[in-house]
């Protein structure tokens, strides 16, 4: 029989005296207090702005933040549009069918195809991503045609996210983490970082997660597997990184959008948790992606860049909808399809930023970018079928539309549908006077936008356009202190132009003609203060207009299609964030807007106001334990563009805490976040591009997590 070892007493002893020795507490005290301020949210104020490069926001003529991988490890976010519930200027909705995010920035849609990776479009994973990844979540209010590039996809008027993948740190890290989310999912990540060499200069970090299980919302199951690497060297003149990923999303039952189409009224909002999915639906998605940047410092003040991405995508899925038909019983239509789509995407830019002058100083900025993307695609659409909204009945995965055009496209093997390519150069100068307390930015970017379609039938191009525009931007940044900013902008968003209709009933002189890329305007005026740490506030007052289109009559009686009209958005936006007591800190902010038509009806889907009130408080008197708390509202919102139904205001409160403690020398913080703690059951957007639909808000969700730093 195996017997344990003897312990003496004298060991254990020794072994108690260690622990209570003043020289062990001070120790874990010490990796506490360290661990606890590592931990703290934090928001970064400044970020990627493209052509000119990553800086400061007070330098900058323009409103931009950065959401740190403190943020995400804190309140475990399941997608990206859980992240950005943060911003008290944005807000998340689904596209229609499937769990493709969009979001609202200043009344206009950002596509989950049109975020930015790295600082290049088109890479970055499309409609859903995964935050795990990511050491930075960069938000850029406002037009950015001449900073980025016009977005591929053709979004992005009033903003834009851009997604920094993790890279290794000055020190070396070890992290392990699990997790839970109410009902039952699970998951675990772990992140790895050092660097090496003589100097330190080869770094590498290699991160990844897997998570599992039913969601708070009833039945929905979603499963998410990520996996990054990057490898990075600093030479000093010369810099180097290379980023890998890899993204695989599977959502069985998403609780779809509702679509109300005429409906005479607003149905009554269902259980908070409640599912009105079909079993038969399901969305998987996997992206391979990556980047590949370097940097040459040619001179003390000149700098060559160049940036490479690539993307490969597969995604298929049985996808369904639900139409109500009666607001007061619930009585619906049920629709479905299978639509497998493939993409491939690469992105290159290169340029030179010289900076030259003394008293009078210039900061230029020479460059070339290119975006090519082709996906394939087809689809089967599935006969309707009646359902319920508040009693929905689960029924087959119904038979194939036996109309003459379906299904489209080869379904087991998917032919190209569309192609694109955007190439551009620019050139701007930021001449800095008064020691550089006054900055002006003058700039433009020469744009060609060329798209083309395919037929479903038999893959031969049906449409093509290519065409060209000119984006300038013009900005002035005044620093009366060294710790005020005031500044102004006036900058452009720019998309492919609408085409002309081939059908004879329109009757129009211009059959087939692509109008000019469609330019949205942008006026911008704020103020900034950055006290360091302590404070950092934000202040701005905009308008965008975007040209409408139409049928224009001609004095001779002809009927010509061409820019009629237009959307005009005015807005005021506030944002703060800091630690303005020790221990205190605030992520916070508001938004007004009142987005117009040239009708004067206001735009459906775009809340005239929305704040946010995010806390976190170090208690003085229990070391290492941090309370947390996050408020969100949004106001009312129309329903329909002839404003008839209108969206109630909302509310939702979240609550949470962690605690860091000290498993011997190894930092462990315990996490336990309550979203909607009142468990609300609301109508959250009734933003859609195409449809009068409504998305339910998520009801109570528990969150709980513990990692440690080895």
């Amino acid at each position: 029989m195996y017997r344990l070892p003897r312990v003496s007493a004298l060991a254990i002893a020794t072994a108690l005296a260690v622990i209570a020795s003043p020289a062990w507490a001070q120790q874990a005290e010490e990796i506490v207090v360290t661990a606890q301020a590592e931990n703290a949210t934090e928001v970064v104020n400044g970020g990627d702005a493209g052509v000119l490069g990553t800086k400061p926001a007070e330098d900058l003529p323009f409103s931009i933040r950065s959401f740190d991988e403190s943020l995400i490890l804190n309140q475990q976010p399941l997608t990206l549009g859980d992240v950005l519930e943060n911003d008290p200027t944005i807000r998340a909705t689904y596209a229609f069918g499937n769990a493709a995010e969009l979001f609202v920035i200043r009344g206009f849609t950002l596509a989950g195809d049109d975020l930015g990776l790295n600082g290049l479009y088109g890479i970055a994973p499309r409609q859903i991503v995964a935050p795990e990844l990511y050491e930075s979540v960069q938000v850029l209010n406002g037009a950015s045609a001449f900073l980025n590039g016009a977005a591929p996809g053709g979004s992005g008027l009033g903003g834009s996210v851009n997604l920094k993948l993790k890279r290794a740190g000055s020190g070396p890290l070890t992290r392990a983490t699990v997790g839970y989310t109410s009902d039952a999912h699970f998951g675990g990540s772990f992140d790895v970082s050092r660097r090496f060499g003589t100097g330190g200069e080869w770094g590498l970090r290699v991160n990844g997660a897997y998570r599992d299980g039913e969601v708070s919302v009833d039945r929905e199951d979603r499963r998410t597997q990520v996996i990054g690497g990057a490898l990075d060297y600093d030479g000093g003149n010369f810099r180097a990184a290379l980023d890998l990923a890899y993204q695989n999303i599977r959502v069985d039952h998403l609780r779809p959008k509702v679509t109300i189409g005429g409906l005479g009224a607003i149905p009554a909002v269902p259980e908070a948790d409640a599912n009105y999915a079909q079993d038969f639906t399901f969305t998987e998605l996997r992206d391979v992606f990556g980047t590949l940047n370097l940097e040459w410092d040619v001179a003390d003040n000149a700098l060559l860049y160049a940036r490479a991405g690539a993307n490969d995508s597969a995604e298929e899925g049985n996808y369904g909808g639900i139409t109500v038909t009666d607001a007061v019983t619930g009585a619906a239509t049920g629709s479905a399809s299978y639509i497998p789509y493939e993409a491939n995407n690469e992105a290159l830019e290169a340029g030179i930023r010289v900076n030259l002058g003394e008293t009078v100083t210039h900061e230029f900025n020479f460059g070339a970018n290119v975006n090519w993307q082709t996906f394939r695609t087809a689809y089967d659409f599935r006969l309707d079928y009646p359902t319920n909204l508040y009693d929905t009945p689960q029924v087959a995965f119904p038979p194939s539309n036996p109309a003459s055009w379906n299904p489209g496209g080869d379904i087991d093997d998917p032919f190209p549908i569309g192609k694109s390519r955007q190439w551009s150069a620019f050139a701007s100068d930021t001449i800095g006077l008064w020691d550089e307390r006054i900055l002006v930015t003058g700039g433009m970017r020469l744009q060609t936008i060329r798209t083309e379609g395919f037929s479903y039938d038999d893959g031969s191009r049906s449409t093509f356009y290519e065409e060209n525009a000119v984006t300038p931007v013009v900005g002035v940044v005044f620093k009366p202190l060294p710790y005020v900013s005031l500044y102004a902008n006036r900058i452009e968003a720019l998309q492919p132009g609408p085409v002309a209709s081939t059908d004879p009933i329109d009757n129009l002189v211009n059959p087939g003609e692509p109008l000019a890329p469609r330019k949205s305007t942008q006026y911008e005026a704020g103020a900034k203060l950055a006290l360091g740490s302590l404070l950092y506030a934000g202040l701005a007052v905009y308008q965008i207009e975007r040209p409408g289109e139409g049928v224009i009559v001609e004095d001779d009686g002809g009927r010509r299609f061409g820019y009629l009209g237009e959307q005009r958005n005015r807005g005021i936006e506030f944002t703060v964030n800091g630690e303005p007591v020790e221990g205190v800190r605030i992520i916070a902010g508001l938004a007004t807007i009142d987005a117009k038509l040239e009708s004067g009806a206001e735009v459906a889907g775009v809340p005239g106001f929305t704040a946010n009130a995010n806390l976190e408080w170090d208690l003085p008197f229990a070391p290492g334990l941090t309370l947390t708390g996050r408020m969100t509202h949004t106001g009312k919102q129309w329903t329909d563009t002839a404003n008839t139904l209108r969206l109630d205001d909302w509310t939702v409160f979240d609550l949470g805490a962690r605690y860091v403690l000290a498993a011997g020398e190894t930092p462990v913080t315990l996490r336990l976040t309550v979203d909607n703690v009142a468990n609300e059951r609301y109508w959250a957007s009734s933003f859609d591009p195409f449809n009068a639909a409504l998305l339910q808000g998520s009801p109570r969700t528990i969150k709980a997590s513990i990692s440690a730093d080895f």
